[in-house]
């Protein structure tokens, strides 16, 4: 994944998120804490993000228990950020089919509008709009009816200073063309349009320019995308936003806000940038039990620690990027959602477990094991394997250890147990002795 957003910070209207904060006082903005949004479920964790590589190749580094336990471990968006017509089909159907064989609500941010960036940072996209609507159309097929959350086009509304007038129209007409393309394709679908973020433009504007650009025909709008604006001003502008929608006529939208990174104190005015040290952290952890009824969902769309391209290229994971945005955090709340039942499908084949020698040096030796789903998906994996004598494990990674015995069983676990056909993950450990061939065998 590469090329996605610096994201949509620029200097922009200090006069607005003072406004949306006096009016949030005041108690003038319609809206506050109810029932939950009309989305319900259980986020999709994809088991194949940068910073879940970065973990399991580097077990020993001192970053990893923090950058796994508070990063790794959350359900993130999938960037479709490269412009690949001929694969986007079967990527797509392959990333909701595995999360809808878990029971899961898989995220997928689009980002591939014509001139997207204006030419910054993470400058890309399709070439021109025709070929635009194409991919779109394939996108949409590969959704397949599943229930899927589409972020569409961060940036696109809300940064808007390289388009003239006829620029302007035609991105409008895209982006209501993508829109409706989506919903007709897969009903399904939860699709949100560019809502910006509370110190950019005025709820006004930014609600104008979604009326523009056929929000009428979406589920709602997304908010502080890659920026790091305080919940409650993302929330009251939020509402804000729904309030001048309806009174235009346009009802029943509601807000997904991005809280990948705005746990820290707001910088100043214009702070768009993750790519330094100012305080920046994680904030609330990934939820679609918000609480609230005009917010469908507390997103982690940006990856937290994947750069914003001012100090390293866009898209990239930075091990320290992340770290400092997860090591104040608090753990993620343990989940209260059962896990659903799976059944291992017939002839065994369930999960497979592959042994490798990493290192060894005098008296120690360190060990993977690579767990890998058979042909259906899985929710929940166990290893068992017989320790020779005189070896013993002294750490372990990637799982849960019990020993009985010379009998060691590693189990899944919190975030990496669910599985899809023909994923795997790798557990590592250390080990005290001299360095051996293990068999384990894996269960569901």
């Amino acid at each position: 994944m590469s090329d996605h957003p610096r994201v949509d910070g620029r200097w922009r209207a200090l006069i607005a998120a003072i406004a949306v904060a006096c009016l949030a006082a005041a108690g003038l903005v319609a809206g506050g804490q109810a029932s939950a949004g009309t989305l319900s479920g259980t986020l999709y964790r994809d088991p194949d993000t940068q910073v879940v590589r970065w973990v399991a190749a580097n077990p020993n580094d001192a970053r990893t228990p923090v950058i796994r336990d508070r990063i790794a471990s959350q359900p993130q968006a999938r960037w479709m950020a490269v412009f690949k017509p001929d694969t986007v089909t079967s990527e797509v159907s392959s990333f909701v089919n595995a999360a809808s064989a878990v029971n899961r609500t898989p995220v997928l941010s689009v980002y591939e509008i014509t001139n997207r960036d204006c030419g910054g940072a993470s400058a890309g996209g399709a070439p021109d709009l025709g070929q635009y609507q194409q991919w779109i159309s394939k996108f949409a097929q590969g959704l397949s009816g599943r229930t899927a959350i589409v972020i569409l086009e961060t940036d696109s509304l809300a940064l808007q200073t390289c388009l003239d007038g006829s620029a302007l129209a035609a991105r409008n007409q895209a982006l209501t063309q993508a829109v409706q393309t989506i919903k007709s394709a897969d009903p399904n679908a939860k699709v949100y349009l560019d809502g910006g973020h509370s110190a950019w433009n005025s709820a006004t504007e930014q609600g104008s320019r979604l009326k523009a650009a056929g929000v009428q025909y979406a589920d709602g709008f997304f908010t502080n995308v890659s920026n790091f604006q305080p919940l409650s001003n993302e929330a009251a502008y939020g509402r804000s936003i729904i309030s001048y929608l309806q009174s235009q006529g346009i009802s029943g939208k509601h807000q997904v806000i991005d809280t990948s990174r705005n746990g820290g104190a707001v910088g100043a005015q214009g702070d768009w940038c993750g790519d330094d040290n100012t305080d920046h952290r994680i904030g609330t952890y990934p939820t679609l039990d918000t609480g609230d009824q005009n917010i469908d969902g507390y997103l982690w769309v940006k990856p937290p620690g994947e750069a914003d391209g001012c100090a390293y290229s866009a898209g990239s994971f930075v091990p320290d990027l992340a770290y400092d945005l997860a090591r104040n955090a608090p753990d993620p709340p343990a989940t209260s959602s059962p896990s659903p039942p799976q059944t291992p499908p017939p002839g065994g084949d369930a999960c497979t477990a592959t042994y490798q020698t990493v290192n060894s040096w005098g008296g120690g030796f360190q060990g993977q094991v690579s767990v890998k789903a058979g042909t259906s998906a899985i929710n929940g994996w166990k290893l068992t394997f017989s320790l020779p004598s005189g070896v013993s494990i002294n750490q372990l990674w990637n799982g849960t250890l019990t020993t009985s015995g010379s009998t060691a069983t590693v189990t899944n676990t919190a975030w990496n147990g669910a599985l899809a056909p023909g994923a795997s993950v790798q557990v590592g450990f250390t080990a005290t002795g001299t360095a051996t061939s293990l068999s384990p065998t894996c269960a569901t």
